[in-house]
C-alpha cells in the first residue's frame, strides 16, 4: 500500500488527466464499487469476471484501474507495467442453499458429497470464486479422502465463464440458479451468497467449518497515469472508500475503527 500511496502523490504533483477514469472490476464488487464510484464521481464502471476482465486489459483495452476478486490477475498486470498493486478488501467463501435444504456447517460438506444434491460454483481460472472454490474442494480431501475428485466431478460451472449463459437484469445469479434448481447448494462469496438470501425467499446462507474455510483477498492496480485515476484509487483506500466496502459486507483493512466510550 505504501507504493500505491507514494504513486498517487507523483501523479497528483504532475498534470491533471482526464476527468473520466474507467474501472474494470470484479462481478462480486458491484454493489460496493458501483457506490464508491458514485460517489467519487467520474467514473464508468464494467464489472465481470476478474480473470476475462484480465485477459481484455492483456489484449489492449485501455483501462484506468482494475480492481480484482484475488491478488493475482492485478499483480500479473503490475509486474508487466511495473506498477504498484494494492490489497483493498478480503472477502471469505461461504455456501448458499436453496430454500428447503436442510444445511448446517457442520453437515456442509456430508451434503455437498450426497449424490442427489447439486453443487454449483463459478468457472476456476476465469473467475477466483471458482479457485476459491477448487481450494475448498482440496481442503475437504483432507478431511474425507476422495472427496476433492469427487466434488470437481460433480460441480456445476454455472457462473463466470466466458460461455456462461445469462443472467436476467437486476437478478443476483446466485439467487437465480438457485429458484431455478439449477444448484442446491452454490460455493460463492459470503457477500454473494448474503445478497441471494435476501433476493430469494428462504434461501439461506451457510458458513464453512474451519477446515474448508478459504479467503480472498482482493487487489487494485492503476494502469494509467491519470491524476484521476490515482485520485479513485486513493478514495478506494480512504476512511470513506473503505467504510462502503464495509457496510457492503467486506472486510476492509483500512475502515475506520469506532471505539465508543464506556
Amino acid at each position: 500500500m505504501r507504493a500505491l500511496l507514494a504513486a498517487i502523490l507523483i501523479a497528483m504533483a504532475g498534470p491533471a488527466g482526464a476527468a473520466e477514469v474507467k474501472l474494470l472490476a470484479a462481478g462480486s464488487l458491484r454493489g460496493a464499487m458501483s457506490e464508491i464510484a458514485a460517489a467519487q464521481g467520474g467514473v464508468v464502471v464494467e464489472f465481470g469476471p476478474s480473470g476475462l476482465l484480465r485477459e481484455r486489459i492483456e489484449k489492449g483495452e485501455v483501462v484506468d484501474v482494475f480492481a480484482s476478486a484475488n491478488l493475482a490477475h492485478p499483480a500479473r498486470l503490475a509486474a508487466a507495467r511495473g506498477r504498484p498493486m494494492v490489497l483493498f478488501a478480503r472477502n471469505r467463501l461461504c455456501a448458499a442453499v436453496r430454500p428447503g435444504l436442510a444445511v448446517t456447517s457442520e453437515t456442509l460438506l456430508a451434503r455437498m458429497l450426497d449424490p442427489a444434491i447439486v453443487v454449483g460454483t463459478s468457472t476456476p481460472r476465469a473467475d477466483p470464486s471458482g479457485d476459491y472454490a477448487w481450494q475448498v474442494f482440496e481442503r475437504a480431501e483432507a478431511v474425507r479422502p476422495g472427496a476433492r475428485a469427487a466434488l470437481e466431478a460433480k460441480a456445476r460451472q454455472l457462473v463466470g465463464g466466458p460461455a456462461s449463459a445469462p443472467i436476467p437484469p437486476g437478478r443476483s445469479a446466485y439467487a437465480f440458479h438457485l429458484g431455478q434448481g439449477n444448484a442446491d447448494i452454490f460455493l460463492s462469496y459470503c457477500t454473494n451468497a448474503r445478497n441471494a438470501a435476501q433476493e430469494l425467499a428462504g434461501a439461506t446462507t451457510v458458513a464453512l467449518p474451519p477446515e474448508l474455510a478459504v479467503g480472498a483477498e482482493l487487489g487494485l492496480v492503476v494502469l494509467t497515469d491519470a491524476t484521476a485515476a490515482f485520485n479513485f484509487a486513493l478514495f478506494v483506500l480512504s476512511p470513506a472508500g473503505q467504510a462502503i466496502l464495509a457496510r457492503h459486507g467486506f472486510e476492509a483493512p483500512s475502515a475506520p475503527v469506532i471505539e465508543r466510550l464506556p
